[in-house]
């Protein structure tokens, strides 16, 4: 199993925040990413947002076609191969 280690980047020197690989006292090949920011948007902002969004969708009525939407969702469902079986 693989291990995860927290840790910070200043520069070009790599410093563990907590706990350290027992291979840190030689070279280890890492892989770094860089994480976002908390966003600055407020929750109430943000869910606002979402509402403009939603509406937008509701606005295109792209699904006005669709009679019945669980008979719509069973035909999509079938139209999809499973992994690992024979058809």
């Amino acid at each position: 199993m693989l291990k995860t280690f927290e840790a910070v980047l200043k520069g070009n020197i790599l410093e563990w925040a907590n706990e350290a690989p027992k291979e840190s006292e030689r070279p280890v090949k890492v892989y770094v990413t860089l994480l976002e920011e908390d966003s600055s948007l407020s929750a109430d902002i943000r869910r606002q947002k979402v509402v403009e969004i939603l509406q937008k969708i509701a606005d295109t009525n792209a699904f006005a076609s669709v009679n019945d939407p669980a008979e719509w969702q069973r035909d999509l469902r079938q139209d999809r191969p499973l992994a690992s079986r024979d058809e």
